[in-house]
């Protein structure tokens, strides 16, 4: 009896192990089927906001590109020589001195635009800009560098047309047919000679002529070498050296002075003598009080 009523109880107990087990897979599958149907709430928050487009196959990306701006001094303490990295004219030199002269070139028009800005320069791979001597290069250059790197980051280009680029260009040392052999190697020395050297320092050099009764040679210095006070001693010391040395012919070299230098020129002749005459006659005071 005992034996049974023992056998019975473990009978029950299994059982109830058993029952006990598979209520707790059935829970796990219900549990797991809840997971497995329920809505990705990520899924939904993510789809929900919204996406970048993206580019088809058949459009093309466009590369942002950064520019680095290089800036250097010229003997000229008001011309800057800004070089962008980049070709400017890549062959010849424009020179704009006026609103006028620089409607061929929006990036010249832009940048005589800016105040205390009188003369833009472009060279093969630089611009020389020239300001006058009353506002700083601290409040000039910034308004200069946004301008720039405005007009070479969208490849603007640099003239209107194609005929007002080919006119701009120094048309002065090419040889022609009806030079003399005197005035062909002139040229040549300008243009092979002369010419890098100055635009080293943000300048350019132009032929005027030649005169062989006298043996002068004259010539125009623009860019920075406009109105710098070293400017008389390149001519002297290098070009009319180097150009006598090789043409026996050259007895000298002069510059030509446009009629608006001329005036300048002339008027602060009479600045300066009229500081000397002040200052003649403050000395002459102070010695007749002694």
């Amino acid at each position: 009896m005992s034996f049974a009523s023992s056998s019975l109880r473990a009978l029950a107990s299994t059982s109830r192990t058993a029952a006990r087990a598979a209520c707790q897979s059935y829970t796990a599958k219900r549990a797991f089927a809840s997971i497995v149907s329920r809505p990705n709430r990520v899924g939904l928050l993510t789809s929900a906001l919204p996406r970048r487009p993206q580019p088809s196959a058949g459009t093309p990306t466009i590369a942002k590109r950064t520019m680095f701006i290089q800036t250097e001094s010229t003997p000229n303490d008001d011309s800057l020589k800004f070089i962008p990295g980049m070709p400017v004219m890549g062959d010849g030199t424009a020179e704009f001195l006026d609103t006028k002269s620089a409607l061929a070139s929006p990036l010249a028009l832009r940048l005589m635009g800016i105040e205390g800005i009188t003369g833009v320069f472009y060279g093969p791979d630089f611009v020389t800009v020239t300001k006058d001597s009353e506002h700083p290069w601290s409040v000039v250059k910034p308004e200069v560098y946004a301008v720039l790197m405005e007009s070479f980051s969208s490849g603007q280009p640099l003239f209107r047309s194609q005929e007002e680029r080919d006119a701009a260009g120094p048309q002065d040392t090419r040889i022609l047919d009806t030079d003399s052999e005197t005035v062909a190697m002139i040229k040549e020395l300008l243009e092979t000679r002369v010419r890098p050297a100055i635009m080293e320092d943000g300048g350019d050099i132009e032929y005027r002529g030649f005169d062989e009764s006298d043996g002068i040679v004259r010539v125009k210095l623009k860019g920075s070498c406009r109105g710098c006070e070293s400017s008389s001693v390149t001519l002297k010391s290098g070009i009319e050296r180097m150009l006598m040395h090789y043409v026996p012919e050259v007895k000298g070299v002069e510059q030509v002075l446009d009629q608006e230098e001329e005036i300048a020129l002339n008027e602060f002749q009479k600045l300066e003598d009229k500081l000397r005459g002040g200052k003649k006659d403050s000395d002459m005071a102070q010695y007749m009080s002694v």
